[in-house]
């Protein structure tokens, strides 16, 4: 669905719009229609784009009531916190740290979950509170448990709920451990991305219950998983589509600076010079990166971007102990590498390319989790196909 047809129908309408469009399954839209997206956006936003991690200028209610209105009824994210909460005033800060999701990605994940009456939810990230009063309108208040680890976030989540007469238990917590007093659930849903599926995910729920929840490694490129708990404690899945949030604050990835990297050397410091066929431009596509990531663990890419429209990829490990660079400039049909470290980026990189290439370049639905006491394991197609280390 379009911005544009969002910015069209407003309030009464967004709803049905989205059960038009085949985003939003008419079970819910009496929740939509009583939940209002409006109630739960503050004064001052920054609106984003559709399938991006991109913001525009701040919006603010009180001084262009039309433009923040057409934000609220597009089919976008909308950024509400930057840095922890730590940045004032209505510039842009360094990070996000947390949001109102677009309401198709919403309706995507509510539907993913396939919740019935009677149901117990357990929902990490309350962010703005729409999410979880959605739910709330559907199952019931005293189903619905939603953890929150910022305490100012949660208040404000707390208010737009209560003045949507809506009241489920808000609680300020670690979104790792979810959260024992409602447990078990039959339910869980996740608002932030994880690296990790926490143990307490699982052992917190019901055997058959199912987990939704955006899923990425280091490197980049991130989709929603919807998991099934096992009788013996493993949850599996596939993955339904391509989604970018951002983090669970406790898994965020530490990336250190380039210059820790170069050892106050300027580059190519004590780097190994080779030549690639393949294009950096060719390894940055969304699922390219997921799948990449997938198999080289403990890795991340840094575009150093030029005005004549080439530009260098950085890797670098999150150990600080390797970097790789690629330069890339249009027209070429091979391009310079530098490696420095005990581990070879760039041959790891491309190695998990060209498998990814070798099996048909696959989305994101031909992939699937598998999370147990043992670990985590990505596959393809199948579950006993695990997606190989490209190390």
């Amino acid at each position: 669905m379009s911005s544009e047809t969002l910015k069209e129908v407003g309030p009464q309408g967004l709803a049905s719009a989205l059960v038009e469009k085949g985003a939003l399954a008419s079970d819910w839209l009496p929740a939509f229609e009583a939940v209002r997206r409006e109630w739960f956006i503050p004064r001052v936003i920054w609106p984003g784009t559709a399938g991006g991690n991109k913001q525009h200028a701040a919006v603010n209610r009180d001084q262009d009531a039309g433009a923040w209105r057409a934000a609220v009824y597009s089919d976008i994210p909308l950024t509400t916190q930057w840095d922890d909460g730590q940045h004032h005033g209505s510039g842009k800060g360094k990070v996000p740290t947390s949001s109102n999701s677009m309401p198709t990605m919403v309706a995507a994940m509510l539907a993913d979950l396939d919740v019935s009456e009677g149901m117990k939810v357990l929902e990490i990230g309350t962010g703005t509170g729409w999410n979880a009063g959605l739910l709330a309108a559907r199952l019931g208040d005293d189903n619905v448990a939603s953890v929150e680890v910022d305490e100012t976030v949660a208040r404000a989540a707390g208010e737009n709920l209560r003045n949507a007469g809506r009241r489920p238990l808000v609680v300020v917590g670690d979104g790792r451990l979810g959260y024992r007093g409602n447990a078990p659930y039959d339910r869980v849903i996740a608002t932030c991305s994880v690296r990790e599926v926490p143990a307490a995910w699982i052992t917190q729920a019901r055997p058959g219950a199912v987990i939704v929840a955006p899923w990425g490694p280091e490197y980049g490129g991130e989709g929603i998983v919807r998991l099934v708990v096992g009788e013996d404690g493993t949850a599996s899945g596939r993955f339904t589509r391509s989604s970018a949030f951002m983090s669970l604050r406790a898994q965020r990835v530490h990336k250190a600076l380039t210059r820790e990297y170069l050892g106050g050397k300027m580059w190519p410091a004590d780097g190994t010079r080779s030549m690639t066929a393949l294009s950096p431009d060719d390894i940055g596509g969304w699922a390219e990166m997921f799948a990449i990531g997938a198999q080289v663990p403990g890795v991340f890419c840094r575009p150093e971007c030029y005005q004549d429209g080439t530009y260098t990829l950085w890797l670098h490990d999150t150990a600080v102990t390797s970097w790789a660079t690629a330069d890339y400039e249009p027209a070429r049909t091979e391009y310079e590498v530098v490696q420095s470290g005990p581990r070879s980026l760039w041959d790891e990189v491309e190695t998990a390319w060209r498998w990814w290439d070798t099996q048909g370049r696959p989305g994101f639905d031909r992939f699937g989790l598998t999370v147990g006491p043992g670990g985590q394991s990505v596959w393809l197609d199948t579950p006993g196909n695990h997606v190989p280390k490209a190390a």
